[in-house]
């Protein structure tokens, strides 16, 4: 591993290890070694947890989601309609458009629950990027061997606050060492922290 690498893992390791999501690893290790055996398993597990997750989220917000339509809806001319829509890399490089309500708030999110009980989807995973972007390129396609996130240490960490490679390094890091407790404790996490960023005023990362 080359200097330059060494230090970014560290760099990672130190970022997630302050938001309390990091389980113990070699930080010399190369980021795109193999997987160890059993991961189909824990794969099968993050699946159940999403789709169950999602279901679940879904009954509960359904008024929720409903009175948010009918309010875009009502504030958004016929012509564009109440959904936006983007194509977006899911899994094995597979493009499918994602659909998010046309507001800015993170009440524009609530659709991406239908993604994630579909399969194109997790509730935590690395950024959603379109096709083709940057960040999947080279080293980076490995965040295509995971379904994209609603929620993800990216949502969590403060995005304005991070610069944009420790945000990418971040997303490699959930890649290569995401593990079912990590993903417990981020969804957890994921709800003071929208509201801590409410409070601080409106932020976007552009994929």
């Amino acid at each position: 591993m080359t200097a330059k690498r060494t230090f970014e893992v560290g760099r990672t390791f130190e970022a997630s290890r302050r938001l309390g999501v990091t389980r113990a690893f070699d930080v010399k290790r190369p980021l795109d070694v193999k997987r160890p055996l059993g991961m189909e398993r824990a794969f099968g597990m993050k699946r159940a947890l999403d789709v169950v997750g999602g279901l679940v989220l879904l009954a509960a917000l359904a008024p929720l989601i409903a009175a948010v339509a009918l309010s875009v809806a009502l504030g958004t001319s016929s012509a564009r309609g109440m959904l936006r829509r983007r194509p977006v890399a899911g899994l094995g490089d597979r493009t499918f458009t994602m659909l998010t309500f046309r507001t800015k708030s993170p009440l524009a999110s609530l659709p991406l629950l239908l993604h994630v009980v579909r399969g194109e989807m997790s509730l935590v995973g690395p950024c959603p990027l379109a096709p083709g972007h940057r960040e999947s390129a080279g080293d980076g396609r490995r965040r295509l061997s995971v379904r994209p996130g609603v929620t993800g240490l990216w949502q969590i960490s403060g995005r304005s606050e991070l610069p944009w490679e420790e945000r990418e390094l971040l997303d490699l890091h959930y890649v290569d060492h995401h593990w079912l407790g990590m993903d417990l404790v981020i969804l957890a996490r994921t709800l003071p922290a929208v509201r801590k960023r409410r409070h601080a005023g409106p932020t976007a990362r552009v994929a």
